[in-house]
């Protein structure tokens, strides 16, 4: 575990999970959790957008995780599992585990957050707006999903049921997302992971797209609760919650 003044730059830190990832696919090491801060940089997925990107020079290094453009830096705790998924193989399952955990890690500190149909990540929903509306016109029905119209097609329809918020259409202000979720699978082991934001300055956020949503904003622990939360204080209660939720798995559980 590497945050505060351990924080770990975005390219060593690159290099050490593949380490890592070749040791776990070859059972030389159990499933391993990096836990860190990172100086700050913006990293681009296999789906972002240039206009998502920052107007200005600061870099962007490219990755080959999945999702979009994203922010890690000082008060984000980042993790990156390196976890051999069992067979058979389920990415879905997987992203909702580290989902689960780190709604359980916001609920440890009193922030009740959710996932939303159609997006991964954690979410702090916004309020209900009085007798909102859902406007026909700005939602496409697949399924039991309802989105926003606009968003990409070919989202798997697990991703929906009680887990899942309805996805906002109008009927609730802006949605708040705690947590980033971007992954990658390769022959069979995890590799990427999470981004929770604790309390880092949110005015980096400004000069991108976060994940390339527009009609939802980016919430921290500490704007949540109106408080300093280091990541030194939140850092345990995740890697605790990890441990619990991965212990489901037929695989050891996480280590740090």
């Amino acid at each position: 575990m590497r945050i505060g003044e351990g924080a770990v730059p975005y390219q060593e830190a690159w290099e050490e999970q593949q380490r890592l990832h070749a040791l776990r696919l070859a059972d030389e090491i159990p499933d391993t959790v990096l836990l860190l801060e990172h100086p700050p940089v913006f990293t681009a997925g296999k789906r972002t957008k240039p206009e998502d990107l920052p107007l200005d020079d600061t870099p962007v290094v490219q990755v080959n995780r999945g999702g979009e453009g994203t922010w890690h830096g000082p008060g984000q705790l980042v993790g990156y599992p390196i976890v051999k998924l069992p067979e058979p193989m389920d990415v879905v399952a997987y992203v909702r585990r580290l989902e689960e955990a780190l709604i359980r890690a916001c609920g440890d500190f009193g922030v009740a957050s959710s996932r939303v149909e159609g997006r991964s990540g954690v979410w702090v929903l916004g309020r209900e707006l009085p007798d909102a509306v859902l406007d026909p016109a700005k939602v496409v029905d697949i399924g039991k999903l309802t989105l926003r119209l606009g968003l990409p097609l070919g989202i798997d329809p697990r991703l929906a049921g009680p887990e899942y918020a309805p996805s906002n259409a109008g009927q609730r202000g802006d949605d708040r997302k705690l947590a980033a979720i971007g992954v990658r699978v390769a022959r069979g082991v995890t590799m990427h992971g999470f981004a929770l934001n604790c309390n880092p300055d949110m005015t980096w956020f400004d000069r991108i797209i976060p994940c390339g949503i527009r009609d939802a904003g980016v919430g921290s622990l500490a704007t949540e609760l109106g408080r300093d939360v280091p990541v030194a204080e939140v850092a345990p209660v995740v890697e605790r919650r990890l441990a619990e939720v991965f212990a489901e798995l037929p695989e050891p559980a996480l280590a740090r």
